[in-house]
């Protein structure tokens, strides 16, 4: 079921000696690649999103140091100005700092009542399907606004990362980062910014195989398994694409929901991953 996907290569990371690079695959997909007069979305979002998404995902850690202005600059082929926006946000989510003279570097995420939902909330398969449900409310819609509202540019922004799990499976891999990057596509395509911001912050944690065994348990077996999601990716894909809003919503809808219904079969409690 290989689709006809276009995607230019990603930059490469950066190299320096005193600063913690930047992931050569960006976790949310980065589109370096595509000229900036094609990006669905702003400048200074497109850096935020990759580097909030390195920071939540472990890739930047606590206290290491950004790489510089410059190094940013060419990693994502931005001017100065968007950078020190983008830097300026993340400072106000609370995820960096700037020590004048030194550097910014990444520092822990203040404690708060805040709503948040962590890794340790993932104990049981319940958990994971509770955040199951969650999503079918909130990614039905998402699919229904992409597909009103997406443009050229997000189409192949979704196209590579069709690409991106198809190729996964021929290398027997498991295509989370493909998996995450086409949901986290189809929340960008509504050119609402709270769906990616959300997206973001919830990270690659809910693809249900990120905590529990679901490709040694799944009835159909490995193979079956990722090449029947895949296919489910494709038909929100084609909805997407045709505009139609409605059949996206469906198809988000039946994804979500089968996943939800392939956990509940075949997961025993015992087959939870322990970090």
């Amino acid at each position: 079921m290989e689709s006809n996907s276009r995607i230019s290569p990603s930059a490469g990371p950066l190299a320096s000696s005193s600063t913690a690079p930047l992931p050569q695959t960006s976790p949310i997909g980065a589109d370096a690649g595509v000229p900036r007069a094609r990006r669905a979305r702003g400048l200074v979002s497109e850096v935020v999103d990759n580097l909030a998404a390195s920071i939540r995902q472990g890739q930047l850690q606590q206290g290491d140091k950004l790489p510089t202005e410059a190094e940013i600059m060419t990693r994502f082929d931005v001017s100065r100005t968007v950078v020190r926006e983008a830097i300026s946000r993340l400072q106000a989510s609370g995820l960096v700092e700037t020590r004048h003279g030194i550097g910014t570097f990444v520092i822990a995420p203040p404690e708060s009542g805040n709503f948040k939902i962590a890794p340790e909330d993932f104990a049981t398969v319940a958990d994971v399907i509770a955040l199951l449900e969650l999503r079918i409310s909130l990614e039905t819609e998402a699919a229904g606004l992409a597909a009103q509202r997406r443009t050229e540019a997000n189409l192949v922004q979704l196209e590579a990362a069709l690409k991106g799990f198809y190729d996964a499976i021929q290398n027997e891999q498991d295509a989370v980062p493909s998996d995450f990057q086409f949901h986290m596509e189809v929340a960008r395509s509504t050119g609402n910014q709270h769906f990616a911001d959300l997206m973001t912050y919830l990270g690659t944690m809910i693809i249900p195989r990120t905590r529990v065994n679901t490709l040694q348990n799944a009835p159909e077996g490995r193979l079956g398994y990722l090449q029947r999601v895949h296919g489910e990716h494709e038909s929100i894909y084609a909805a997407i694409r045709q505009q139609d809003s409605e059949s996206a919503r469906a198809a988000m809808r039946t994804h979500l929901s089968n996943s939800r219904e392939r956990l509940r079969k075949s997961q025993p409690p015992e087959t939870i991953l322990k970090d």
